[in-house]
């Protein structure tokens, strides 16, 4: 259930991010910003369609999609792509493809915290979020 999600939440954990920023190709300069940066991401739902607003004080991004249906989505790091988002039990399973590439990010509630894994390849970043 999408509603789970639906909150605002502050970046409190962030594990093997740089490697998988550099996995994507992401340059140095916007790999040490994307360290240091502690978003905040506000999930919400607004009719059929799951908002997802980031935060930050590099970049403010908002993606609005409806669950199974894919759309384009322009990246932090200047990536176009094409998403797919779609709730596989209780875990909110997100995929970006661009140029013969793609990458997973699953969202699941544990412990009352958001844990993200970020997954390209073969290199895997965990994110943890707590309810701000």
């Amino acid at each position: 259930m999408v509603d789970a999600f639906c909150a605002t939440w502050k970046l409190i954990e962030s594990q093997n991010f740089d490697e998988y920023m550099k996995a994507l190709g992401v340059g140095f300069a916007t790999r040490q910003v994307g360290n240091v940066t502690k978003p905040t991401v506000v999930i919400s739902k607004e009719e059929e369609k799951v908002v997802i607003k980031t935060q930050s004080t590099f970049k403010n991004t908002e993606i609005s999609f409806k669950l199974g249906e894919e759309f384009d989505e322009p990246t932090v790091d200047d990536r176009n792509c094409k998403s797919t988002v779609n709730l596989d039990g209780d875990k909110l399973v997100h995929v970006q493809k661009w140029d013969d590439k793609e990458t997973t990010f699953v969202r699941e509630i544990k412990d009352g915290k958001m844990v993200m894994t970020l997954t390209f390849g073969d290199v895997v970043a965990v994110r943890q979020y707590e309810k701000a």
